[in-house]
């Protein structure tokens, strides 16, 4: 088993400007109005990739506040081959793992298929939005950031 070479916040703590630089980056695109849910969706795949499991813990709770679909939560890692997900879903996922995946490229195809679902500017946020929770994956997946414990429903409390 691995053991946390750090926590989130001792980057709060230590690094309390490079921490705000990235919290503000990460609220940009749900500032200019894209829909919260789906910037859930496209963290939670990036976490996957990354392997950054203190993120991916992170936005499965903020999801399930926020109202996302249990059926989606499931099926974000398979994405593809899941019908639960829009069309601009796939697009904003596609563009995701394009983004995460540099080494490969964002190719013509998936840049088509994004534009086609996202204005100009919400592609930009969009991107910010990937950039991001890329840029917390680095940090949580190096430092193995120890994820959030699901907090003990009360009927399970008492039982």
């Amino acid at each position: 088993m691995s053991h946390a070479r750090g926590e989130y916040e001792d980057f709060k703590r230590i690094a309390p400007d490079a921490y705000d630089l990235v919290l503000a980056l990460g609220r940009v695109a749900a500032n200019a109005g894209l829909d919260k849910q789906l910037l859930e969706l496209i963290k939670l795949r990036a976490s996957q990739i990354n392997g950054c499991a203190f993120c991916l813990q992170h936005h499965i709770l903020l999801s399930e506040r926020i109202g996302v679909p249990v059926d989606k939560l499931n099926l974000v890692a398979v994405w593809r081959e899941a019908p639960v997900f829009s069309a601009r879903e796939r697009a904003a996922l596609a563009w995701t793992e394009a983004l995460t995946f540099l080494p490969d490229g964002v190719s013509d195809e998936v840049h088509e298929e994004a534009a086609c679902e996202f204005s100009e500017a919400e592609l930009m946020y969009l991107t910010s939005a990937v950039a991001s929770i890329n840029v917390w994956n680095r940090f949580g997946a190096a430092y193995r950031w120890t994820p959030a414990k699901r907090p003990v429903a009360a009927s399970a409390a008492a039982s």
